[in-house]
């Protein structure tokens, strides 16, 4: 068993309340066991019992409410050590809006920002004039922008950071690579040329998930996080449990044990990057 890092931080899961708010993503026989409450208070106990310290709460729905109550729920959870929420970087205020969420009760906790790329049907909609206007508004908040998108655009995300070198890119999930079915091309290539710039770091997250829910092994796992941790190098590299929907495949503590096993390989001070060090780094996330 590879031992456990001095302090864990979470830096990437959800909650939502169905009762606030549909998440109309969760749809199908498949997403079914998601298509319930997962509240702060169910993670904490989850959290305590693993020994995680500190956490990022992550937006999951584009809808503006949901930030504004997310920086809330910071503020009165010690465990949230920052919000990566949304705005419509697209809009015309988009320096308004994020001056906004900053003076809301619990705005200290706003760390980053994030859109749902994956579901955009533009392959280049980061690269769009009014979205990379939006991202420079990003950046000029001192604020760090999450990409979540496919392999397929992997390209247009290295554009866009390549051209934003003043803004702090982080990869969810190393970019959703195809685990299930067993290839890493294009992915690798991309993920490569992306992690070649060094405003980018990229989340150690998702991996169960891409993986066959039902049948993954560590060695399923083991290839893509060796590309990651070999191409942006541990200090780029966090931990990200992606809490709830990993239950979709496994539980909050074998999310981490898997990592931990992932990364047994690393030092004792590289570990300490990748669970703790790169995220309050990157985030300026105060833990203590």
């Amino acid at each position: 068993m590879t031992p456990a890092p001095p302090r864990v931080v979470d830096a990437h899961h959800h909650v939502w309340d169905l009762s606030v708010r549909d998440q109309d993503w969760i749809t199908g026989p498949e997403l079914a066991p998601l298509r319930r409450d997962f509240l702060v208070q169910d993670l904490a106990a989850e959290a305590a019992a693993a020994g995680v310290s500190a956490t990022v709460l992550v937006q999951t729905v584009t809808v503006a409410a949901e930030t504004p109550e997310f920086l809330a729920l910071a503020g009165a959870h010690g465990l949230i050590a920052g919000v990566v929420g949304w705005t419509d970087l697209t809009a015309p205020d988009v320096t308004d809006r994020l001056a906004g969420l900053r003076a809301l009760p619990g705005g200290e906790f706003l760390v980053g920002i994030r859109h749902q790329v994956q579901a955009e049907a533009d392959p280049e909609w980061l690269l769009r004039t009014d979205v990379r206007r939006g991202l420079a508004a990003v950046a000029d908040a001192g604020l760090v922008y999450d990409l979540v998108v496919t392999p397929g655009q992997l390209p247009a995300a290295t554009k866009a950071a390549r051209a934003l070198p003043g803004l702090s890119f982080v990869l969810d999930h190393l970019g959703k690579p195809p685990i299930a079915l067993g290839t890493r091309e294009p992915w690798e290539s991309a993920v490569r040329e992306l992690a070649t710039l060094p405003n980018v770091a990229c989340k150690l997250s998702g991996l169960v998930v891409e993986a066959d829910w039902q049948r993954w092994k560590v060695s399923d796992l083991r290839p893509y996080a060796e590309v990651a941790l070999e191409a942006f190098g541990p200090s780029r590299v966090m931990y990200g449990s992606d809490w709830p929907v990993c239950r979709l495949a496994s539980s909050y503590r074998e999310v981490l044990d898997v990592a931990r096993e992932l990364t047994s390989g690393l030092s004792s001070a590289e570990r300490m990057e990748v669970f703790a060090g790169t995220a309050e780094r990157v985030y300026g996330l105060r833990v203590e």
